[in-house]
């Protein structure tokens, strides 16, 4: 009945999490006629999302409206409306605690508001990324807490990692092809249905473990990949070598070598974290992680060492840290985006302001910063204008948007930290790269 649903656009679609993954895959599927009710808990964000706003940069508003026009999209916090729903898709987040940990809090605490309203043939798919044995161990047993319903019998369950990439002008929701992993033959069959009606490809893997393996062994991979170059980074500046100019001479090896940039250090909501869901889940099984735990520290220690660089130029400059004012470029923890989840300029400004310094950002996608977790001290901070560059003792290019105009930053400051290669084609003694 589920399936033919589907086939039909029949189903009801349900979105937990209106965030960088869950508001597209709604998109996605008003798109292809399908009526989408999406629920997440900021209140702030259903009522923009109702009268056809975006609040993510690269989602243009138009979209949202129009499926708003047509009854096809609606935005709510009321977790009941999960009784109307066939499919219901959970794109929470899964971030870290404090001691490196998986928090499964957003896991748990959604599944707990579902599970009263979960009803025969409904079919439920977690996007988040998380540890192998999650679906299994974690979300299953919430979701059959407060009902007399149970998996593989009454209601099925799949998961499928989210692979979204903010902004990539190649890849959308769409055409990126999409892993599904489910334990039934039943609950494989629907989630096949399900994303078959919006997805070029599909890959389906033989259970959730896989799945969420699957999701980690990517991100790992790139952290791993990241914290090597940035380690020949480090290296290659103390022997006179431009480690950006090694690596452009690298990729033109046509095999056997794929290029990694160095940066900052990580951020975002995948790299930065999906590691230490790995090594915390190995050490259940006696298994030390050695390999992933040495890239992580080499990716956290980033920030430190642009910091000891902005500090060693502006010695250099015989100026006093605690007496200098500096202007840090980009929020956003890649460019051309809003997205400032995990964003290693949260550190560097922190770090820098337990040094004294007088600490200000400028991004052009991110005009305040909101409450974090992490940094909630930073809150209301807002984006100083470029027009204020020349009254600031140093500049750090942290994210190098393409709106910047680097020649006019680098002719306006005094001391550029370049930490991203941006003013590569720029020659300037004020250039010291990072």
């Amino acid at each position: 009945m589920l399936t033919e649903k589907i086939r039909n656009k029949d189903a009801r679609i349900g979105i937990v999490g209106l965030g960088y993954v869950g508001l597209p895959l709604a998109l996605a599927f008003g798109k292809a006629g399908f009526s989408i009710t999406g629920i997440d808990i900021d209140k702030e964000k259903t009522e923009r999302l109702m009268k056809g706003s975006s609040y993510i940069k690269h989602i243009p508003s138009e979209d949202i409206l129009a499926l708003v026009k047509k009854n096809r999209f609606v935005a709510s916090t009321d977790f009941s409306l999960a009784s109307e729903l066939d499919c219901i898709l959970l794109c929470v987040p899964t971030p870290l605690t404090k001691h490196r940990e998986p928090d499964m809090s957003f896991i748990r605490n959604t599944a707990r508001k579902i599970s009263p309203y979960l009803s025969n043939n409904t079919l439920v798919v977690l996007e988040s990324t998380t540890y192998p044995g999650t679906t299994e161990e974690v979300l299953i047993p919430e979701l059959e807490s407060a009902n007399n319903l149970k998996q593989g019998k009454d209601f099925y369950v799949a998961y499928s990692p989210e692979r979204e990439d903010p902004n990539n002008p190649s890849f959308r929701t769409t055409n990126t092809p999409k892993v599904i992993g489910a334990d039934s033959e039943a609950a494989m069959e629907a989630a096949l249905s399900l994303y078959g009606a919006i997805i070029e490809k599909l890959v389906p893997v033989a259970n959730t473990k896989t799945a969420e393996a699957t999701k980690l062994m990517e991100n790992v991979f790139r952290a791993v990949n990241i914290a090597l170059v940035n380690e020949l980074k480090v290296i290659f500046e103390k022997m006179g070598i431009d480690v950006w100019e090694v690596i452009e001479a690298a990729k033109t090896k046509p095999f056997g070598y794929m290029p990694f940039y160095p940066g900052p250090g990580l951020g975002g909501h995948c790299i930065p974290i999906d590691p230490f869901y790995l090594t915390w889940k190995a050490r259940e099984y006696g298994i030390s992680t050695r390999f992933i735990e040495l890239a992580g520290e080499v990716n956290i220690s980033m920030p430190n060492y642009v910091v000891e660089k902005i500090l060693a130029s502006l010695n250099l400059a015989k100026k006093k840290i605690s007496d200098c004012r500096i202007l840090l470029l980009g929020l956003a923890y890649k460019k051309n985006v809003d997205d400032e989840r995990e964003s290693v300029t949260y550190t560097i400004i922190e770090l820098l302001q337990e040094q004294g310094a007088h600490v200000d950002f400028n991004d052009p996608f991110i005009p305040e910063i909101k409450l974090t977790r992490a940094h909630s001290k930073l809150k209301g901070k807002k984006s100083i204008p470029l027009s204020a560059l020349d009254s600031y003792d140093l500049t750090a290019i942290l994210t190098d948007h393409s709106d910047y105009d680097y020649p006019g930053i680098v002719k306006n400051s005094k001391i550029v930290i370049d930490t991203r290669n941006a003013c590569k084609d720029i020659k300037s003694e004020k250039i010291i790269k990072a």
